[in-house]
C-alpha cells in the first residue's frame, strides 16, 4: 500500500509539519476543513511544499521517523532541493486527480472533419 510523507506549512513558512498518510488528497482536504487544528487561524497549515511516495509501509514509517528528527534547516534544504520556490503542490495534485478521473473525450467524426478541412 502506498504511503506519503509530506511537509505542509503556513503562508509565511513559519511552521513546518511533517506527516505520514495513505491518501494525500484526503489528508490535505482534512487540513482545509480543520484550519486551526495545530495552530491559530493566522498560522493555518495549508501549503503542501514537499512529499514522497513510498510503496512499502515499513519503509515509509522509518522514513517518517527519520525526517521528523530533522532540524528546520535540514527540512528547508530538503524542500528546496525539489521545490526551490516553495510552490503549493496541492494545485498540481488536484489537477492530476481531476485529469485522471475525467472520462476520455474523443472528438466526433464531424469535429475531426472540420480540423482536416481548416
Amino acid at each position: 500500500m502506498k504511503r506519503f510523507i509530506y511537509i505542509i506549512t503556513d503562508r509565511n513558512r513559519n511552521n513546518l509539519h511533517v506527516g505520514l498518510c495513505s491518501d494525500l488528497l484526503k489528508t490535505l482536504q482534512f487540513y482545509q476543513q480543520m484550519p486551526t487544528l495545530f495552530f491559530d487561524s493566522a498560522q493555518q497549515l495549508n501549503r503542501l511544499v514537499y512529499f514522497e511516495e513510498i510503496n512499502n509501509e515499513e519503509q515509509a514509517m522509518d522514513r517518517f521517523k527519520f525526517v521528523s528528527t530533522f532540524t528546520r534547516p535540514q527540512k528547508e534544504k530538503m524542500i528546496r532541493s525539489v521545490n526551490p520556490d516553495w510552490v503549493d503542490l496541492t494545485i498540481g495534485l488536484n489537477y492530476e486527480n481531476n485529469f485522471r478521473s475525467r472520462p476520455i473525450m474523443r472528438p466526433s467524426i464531424s469535429a475531426a472533419r472540420k480540423l482536416v478541412t481548416v
